[in-house]
């Protein structure tokens, strides 16, 4: 369990919004991040992991034209997976409050030429969305701890403002 976690638990209980998580790169360690923390079922309705890129438009209904014309580790996905999830954990025909997104290369090969650390994570709250990019670098396993921290960091960060 990280702080970062707990307390972005606790912003979003102070709040009374639900939380949704769509994660690519981080195979469900965000969502196993705030699982850690005790309490969490009072925000966290669910999570999503779209690591196949056509699961994305399947499941989390990212547009299939962006997915083709510029792959899956691009803004507007990471945006659009956000946005995708609230409605996805949505419970009796109300969507989560707050999205948020994973997407990027962890390595160690780039199946599409963009650098390996190349993260993008969406958000998407009632008053605002954002994505963030990021250039992460280390191994495999650090690019994805690093892209779990930043999301948390990035959630916290917005949910302050």
């Amino acid at each position: 369990m990280s702080e970062a976690a707990a307390s972005v638990l606790a912003v979003l209980g102070r709040r009374g919004w639900k939380l949704g998580v769509a994660e690519s790169l981080t195979g469900g360690a965000l969502c196993a991040d705030l699982v850690a923390v005790p309490g969490a079922s009072t925000v966290l309705l669910g999570g999503v992991v779209a690591y196949a890129t056509p699961v994305k438009a399947s499941v989390l209904g990212v547009d299939a034209d962006l997915l083709a014309a510029h792959g899956p580790v691009h803004p507007q996905v990471a945006l659009q997976m956000a946005d995708g999830v609230r409605r996805v954990v949505g419970v009796d025909g109300q969507p989560a409050d707050v999205g948020v997104s994973t997407t990027g290369i962890a390595g160690p090969d780039s199946p599409d030429g963009q650098p390996v650390g190349t993260v993008h994570i969406g958000i998407v709250t009632p008053e605002a969305s954002r994505t963030t990019a990021f250039r992460f670098t280390g191994e495999r396993g650090s690019i994805r701890a690093q892209t779990v921290a930043a999301a948390l960091d990035e959630l916290l960060a917005m949910l302050s403002e």
